[in-house]
C-alpha cells in the first residue's frame, strides 16, 4: 500500500500573514528552523507561500550594501504579500506521496501546503520526502 501525505506530513504548521514583515519571518527561520510559510488571510485561508529562497530575493540587494541595522529595517518595511508565491499550490491528505513529489519536481517548489477543503491540516516539504526515503 502506497503512502499518502498524511502520512509524512507536518501538522504544525508556522503560518505568516500576508501583512506581516519579512523580518518576522527571517526571524521565525533563524530560531525555528523553518524554511517555508504558509501565508493565511484573516478568515484562516491559504492564501500563499513564503520560502526562504524568497527572502533571500528580497534581501539581497540590502545585504551587498547595509550593515544589519539596516538590513532589519529594510525587511521590516516589506510585507510578506510583496514576495509570496500566490496563487499556492497545494494538496489534499489523501494525495499519494508520489503525486505530491511529482508535484513538487514539475513546479520546482519545496513545500506543498495540505488543504481539507479550504482548512490547513499540514505541510509536506522536501524534507519530509528525504525522511521518507532514508527509512526505507
Amino acid at each position: 500500500m502506497s503512502k499518502t501525505v498524511r502520512d509524512i506530513m507536518t501538522t504544525e504548521v508556522t503560518t505568516l500573514g500576508r501583512n506581516d514583515s519579512l523580518q518576522l519571518a527571517k526571524d521565525i527561520m533563524t530560531l525555528g528552523r523553518v524554511r517555508h510559510f504558509p501565508v493565511v488571510d484573516d478568515d484562516g485561508k491559504v492564501v500563499g507561500v513564503v520560502s526562504q529562497r524568497d527572502l533571500y530575493k528580497a534581501s539581497l540587494g540590502s545585504v551587498m550594501k547595509y550593515g544589519e541595522k539596516a538590513q532589519r529595517a529594510f525587511l521590516e518595511g516589506i510585507a510578506v504579500k510583496e514576495v509570496m508565491s500566490d496563487p499556492p499550490i497545494t494538496i489534499p491528505p489523501h494525495a499519494t506521496v508520489q503525486e505530491a513529489a511529482r508535484l513538487m519536481m514539475e513546479k520546482k517548489i519545496g513545500c506543498l501546503p495540505v488543504l481539507e477543503g479550504p482548512k490547513l491540516v499540514g505541510i509536506v516539504t522536501e524534507t519530509d520526502m528525504l525522511k521518507l526515503v532514508a527509512e526505507m
